[in-house]
């Protein structure tokens, strides 16, 4: 497939890590923003506070009490009001248990006895996890890069089922990339690339599911091999390459020496046809040279077809 590399464990990491750097500067940054949600909560904030200020103003002169409370009186309903972004939920907990997965849009929660747990992004994410020095089947340590797609569908079994669930993802695709290529050759990992990335991601999605995850597919980016065995799969390769020419040449003078042995037998049966041979043989050199031929008498004796 053409992704094997081959180099010194260093330098191959800073060359990757170049390389990332470099792409990811070339990017534009395109990520959704929680703006709207802040400044709603911030909104609540002043509204609240002012209406609090201007009851207090009726009924009494400000004082600094006054500002302190008005304050903590906004806090209280900026904290019940909320708003989310419509690729979130909330899992909001009364009294610790869970309630409710709120989300897109307005929610409401009662102060001091709910509280919103953990906001779950229901995008698809992007996460790279590597395996270094993972051992193939014949024992040769290579280190594998490769990048992870998934979702969260269930925000409830996110929150409650695992503590941290991107963590979570995250080891166990090290631990199914390490099992995947434990089972494999150095020769098959390159050839089976597609068929290691569906088995991890079956592998994956069974293990996920219950979390609420969904592993939606995995790639391979890059196989690093180590530096001393460069040469040696590099002979490797120029033997086999060369052991493939000398069957191919083989093959063709096999092909050719029986071309000749079928001639050989026309021509034993039929000895005009070798006289038109010898003449077509005298007017091809005498069409590429341009010059003249001068036959001897055996050669001018093929032209007597049928002895005339």
């Amino acid at each position: 497939m053409g992704f094997l590399k081959c180099g010194s464990k260093d330098e191959n990491a800073q060359s990757e890590t170049a390389r990332r750097q470099i792409a990811e500067t070339e990017l534009e940054s395109n990520d959704a923003s929680r703006i709207s949600a802040y400044t709603f909560a911030l909104i609540v904030f002043a509204i609240s506070s002012a209406l609090f200020v201007g009851l207090w103003l009726i009924l009494a002169p400000l004082t600094l009490l006054t500002f302190v409370l008005a304050a903590l009186f906004g806090f209280v309903v900026a904290n019940t009001v909320h708003v989310v972004p419509e690729w979130e939920r909330v899992v909001v907990l009364r009294l610790g248990k869970f309630r409710r997965v709120a989300g897109p849009g307005f929610y409401m929660c009662m102060p001091f006895v709910d509280s919103a747990a953990i906001h779950i992004d229901q995008r698809t994410m992007t996460t790279s996890f590597s395996a270094e020095a993972a051992l193939t089947a014949d024992l040769v340590p290579v280190d594998v890069d490769a990048i992870l797609f998934w979702m969260v569908w269930d925000a409830k079994k996110a929150c409650l089922e695992v503590k941290n669930y991107p963590k979570a993802v995250l080891r166990s695709a090290q631990t199914a990339l390490r099992d995947a290529i434990g089972q494999l050759n150095l020769a098959d990992i390159s050839t089976r690339r597609k068929q290691i990335d569906h088995e991890l991601e079956k592998m994956l999605d069974s293990k996920c599911e219950a979390w609420g995850i969904t592993v939606l597919s995995v790639e391979i980016r890059d196989i690093v091999i180590p530096e001393e065995l460069q040469d040696s799969l590099s002979r490797e390769a120029q033997a086999e390459r060369e052991r493939n020419a000398r069957v191919i040449l083989a093959e063709v003078e096999k092909d050719i020496s029986e071309m000749f042995v079928e001639a050989a037998d026309i021509y034993a049966e039929n000895p005009e046809a070798m006289k038109l041979r010898a003449m077509n043989l005298a007017y091809e050199g005498v069409c590429s040279s341009g010059g003249v031929l001068l036959a001897p008498s055996e050669l001018a004796g093929a032209f007597n077809i049928g002895g005339k």
